[in-house]
């Protein structure tokens, strides 16, 4: 893999090369008073990153590429504006199978990482249940051909020349709208900072704020960028040579650090560190590092715009000897340092302060609703505690009474029967309980007189006297049934006869009073 903005350009258009090292770079040593080391085995340059989302892709195609023969030379003799034009993409269709395989491999993952992409972002904005037409978002990546998401062709690596280009041009203003936003809310902060200070404080403040301006801005004279008064001092002080030998020549071969014949942007950035050094001072309270960085991309940017005559963002030898004749080089102006050239103006701090207040207006309103929500929510959820709590109860209370309960008596549904042990059975307890077994308006029956028939017409020839309809017992009345009507007296006879026989007593003491006459009429019966 490459590393330097050299090997990028050198290889894609002379166009891709990397941009802005925000690390201070040093300056070459003297190459003519230092004996040169042994060579030991070259190890690959350390990558720096482009600044592009597709960084990684764009370096993987171009590693490969290099390593086809016939697209490197002809890389090497394709000027740029057939590059741009398309011509050296058309190179691809020779290449060899190896090369193009991998160029399709690449594709696809690349392909398939946009659409991880997409999907990450779509359910980050709650739209699981959404179908993605990933063929549709995918056009907003330009650099590759997505109806063909399988193969690398011609046009995948136009697609990624020309975006390269475009994208790369534009990074530098970017880079100044980033610097902008970062100066305007320093700035916003420190007055936000005084408002919170009583008048004595802020009037330190301010004073110390002054001082801190001028002891900044107190610093020796910065030369021109790419003037001949900047570049001598670099001969003098890095290089160790002669001012009065200064050769331009010598001095590109000296500075030309990667020998590719060109001066790349971070090899024309380490020429402005001594003037930078000027400046800038990490140890000073006073001095912004932040702000050392955008004063070495201005001075870049700058001697590009006077050099590179051809703008493929590299300066050759001979574009390098040309400015070096010109009026600019000899008798340059005097240089503006940042605290000469404020990054903004007054109408765009006016408004960067009213957008923050409007964003800051509106997380309130946001944080406001979220906490009536969260409130609802929670009044929601005590409601649902209380009726948990009420439901949790209840159950506790039917298992209560479940585990209590006890088995009520056999109830006398329409016409059955009861069985006289029941009937016995109640009687005893009844007694037992001080309760009158006998129902009140009942009274013994005279001797010789049949109780079944008591109050009971005759039943009509033909009915069953076991059917014939009890009614129920009046409220407050013994509810111990009485004798029933329809068992044959024969059987109660014959009952005590059986009894006499295996020799048991003939009594009747679990009888209560007043129900023995009941029974001894019964036994009287024919």
């Amino acid at each position: 893999m490459w590393g330097s903005r050299a090997f990028l350009a050198g290889w894609l258009l002379l166009l891709l090369v990397q941009l802005l090292c925000l690390e201070a770079v040093p300056i070459s040593i003297d190459k003519t008073k230092v004996k040169e080391p042994e060579k030991k085995p070259e190890e690959p340059p350390a990558s720096v990153d482009t600044g592009l989302h597709y960084d990684r892709y764009l370096r993987e195609v171009i590693d490969f590429l290099e390593k086809d023969q016939h697209f490197r030379e002809k890389l090497h003799n394709t000027d740029m504006e057939d590059i741009k034009q398309g011509k050296l993409a058309k190179e691809l269709d020779f290449v060899s199978h190896h090369v193009r395989t991998k160029l399709d491999e690449l594709k696809r993952q690349e392909v398939n990482r946009l659409r991880t992409l997409i999907k990450a972002k779509q359910d980050l904005e709650g739209g699981n249940d959404i179908a993605v037409d990933h063929q549709a978002l995918l056009k907003q990546f330009e650099y590759l051909n997505h109806m063909n998401p399988h193969t690398f062709e011609v046009e995948d690596l136009d697609r990624l020349i020309r975006s390269a280009t475009k994208d790369l041009e534009n990074y530098d203003k970017e880079r100044h709208e980033e610097f902008k936003r970062y100066e305007m809310m320093k700035e916003h902060d420190r007055r936000e900072h005084l408002k919170t200070l009583d008048d004595e404080e802020r009037k330190k403040e301010e004073e110390h704020y002054e001082e801190m301006k001028k002891k900044h801005a107190d610093h020796p004279k910065v030369n021109h960028p790419g003037s001949q008064n900047q570049l001598k001092e670099v001969w003098e002080e890095a290089d160790g040579l002669d001012p009065e030998d200064f050769d331009p020549k010598t001095f590109f071969n000296l500075h030309d650090t990667n020998g590719d014949g060109f001066f790349d942007e971070q090899e024309l950035e380490a020429l402005f560190t001594k003037e930078l050094e000027k400046i800038y001072d990490p140890t000073n309270e006073e001095d912004d590092m932040v702000e050392m960085e955008e004063e070495r991309l201005r001075m870049r940017e700058h001697v590009m715009n006077e050099v590179d005559s051809n703008k493929d963002r590299l300066v050759s030898l001979d574009e390098f000897l040309v400015a070096t004749k010109k009026k600019e080089f000899l008798e340059p102006d005097s240089w503006e340092t940042l605290e000469q050239n404020q990054a903004y103006t007054d109408d765009e701090m006016r408004e960067f302060e009213e957008h923050l207040a409007q964003q800051e207006q509106d997380l309130n309103q946001k944080a406001f609703d979220l906490q009536k929500q969260r409130d609802e929510l929670e009044r929601q959820q005590e409601q649902l505690n209380a009726q948990k709590m009420e439901l949790q109860q209840a159950v506790e209370h039917m298992e209560r009474l479940k585990s209590q309960k006890v088995d009520p008596p056999p109830e006398v549904l329409g016409n059955a029967v009861p069985e006289i042990p029941a009937v016995d059975s109640q009687l005893h307890e009844a007694q037992q309980q001080g309760h009158d077994p006998v129902p009140q308006g009942h009274h013994p029956v005279p001797e010789g007189h049949d109780p079944a028939l008591q109050g009971h017409d005759p039943a009509p020839e033909g009915h069953d006297p076991a059917l014939q309809e009890h009614h129920p017992v009046p409220e407050g009345h013994d509810s111990a049934p009485q004798a029933p009507q329809d068992i044959p007296q024969e059987h109660h006879g014959q009952e005590n006869q059986d009894q006499a026989q295996q020799g048991l007593p003939q009594t009747h003491d679990n009888i209560p009073p007043g129900h023995q006459e009941v029974v001894q009429g019964q036994n009287q019966l024919p």
